[in-house]
């Protein structure tokens, strides 16, 4: 899917917004804050597509808050992250202050856009062009879906709760992480900062990194997620020697186990560049 047909397809989504009912109560009223989780209707495929949401319960219905993307990893879904761990997501979205959206991406394996997955991680680049000449036509109709999902769910939530633009951060585990890396090459103006977890799904030789170059970057690994720990290592040292504003942060935990050792880091680096 061309770039110019994807922002019209965004558009047309948008059209679609005032059919949402995420207003509580009647059309003056201030939306609903803390955890919620409903269907909307995505215009493209016409179809009605689940939406998890996080809002401060404190939020006074004026400020205009920093807002968060969250991209889950495969085969989880919407709700995974945020009720991980006993809320994790949400209680430190409730102290830092962040709305949280955390889409479907259309399809539990959707991937965001970002045609890459195990073992095509950063250094594999013969891997990852075999799997991006394995894109069929239907694949790639996935994954431009899954891309307009989440972004046209971050748009329709900014837009009812008049988040700050300026203030848009972006993050995602596993294949989510992927994904991170792929949206915010795509849209780099939309990002403040990004947070990709244990997914380096991304092609040095083919990646656009001239386009991430001003992104803070946050890049978070365990030391038992194998094999994406070599991956994220040989990133760092790309990064770091091509100047990149980047941090990384390595804990002992595995694939999964290292996101909720994470979370609080990555709210604290988003914090610095708030």
């Amino acid at each position: 899917m061309k770039r110019r047909e994807l922002i019209g397809r965004i558009a047309l989504c948008m059209c679609a917004a005032p059919a949402l009912g995420l207003r509580a109560g009647h059309a003056a009223a201030a939306p609903a804050t803390g955890s919620r989780h409903f269907e909307y209707l995505f215009a493209p495929t016409n179809e009605r597509l689940p939406l998890r949401i996080y809002v401060p319960t404190n939020w006074d219905g004026a400020a205009s808050l920093p807002i968060l993307l969250m991209l889950h990893g495969a085969g989880a879904d919407e709700n995974s992250y945020v009720d991980g761990r006993d809320g994790l997501l949400m209680k430190l979205a409730e102290q830092h202050g962040y709305i949280v959206v955390s889409p479907l991406g259309h399809t539990p394996l959707g991937a965001y856009g970002n045609p890459l997955r195990l073992p095509a991680v950063f250094g594999e680049s013969a891997v990852a062009a075999q799997q991006r000449a394995a894109v069929t036509p239907e694949r790639q109709r996935t994954l431009a879906l899954s891309e307009l999902e989440v972004i046209t769910a971050l748009e329709l939530v900014t837009e009812e709760y008049g988040a700050d633009r300026s203030r848009t951060f972006l993050a995602g585990h596993s294949m989510g992480s992927g994904g991170v890396w792929h949206l915010a090459a795509r849209y780099p103006e939309r990002w403040r900062a990004i947070a990709p977890m244990s997914g380096p799904f991304l092609d040095r030789e083919t990646y656009p990194f001239e386009r991430i170059k001003p992104l803070p970057i946050f890049v978070t690994e365990g030391t038992g997620a194998t094999p994406s720990l070599e991956g994220s290592r040989a990133l760092e040292r790309y990064l770091r020697e091509h100047e990149f504003d980047f941090e990384y942060f390595e804990v002992g935990g595995d694939h999964g186990g290292m996101v909720p050792m994470v979370w609080p880091a990555v709210f604290d680096f988003f914090d610095r560049h708030r």
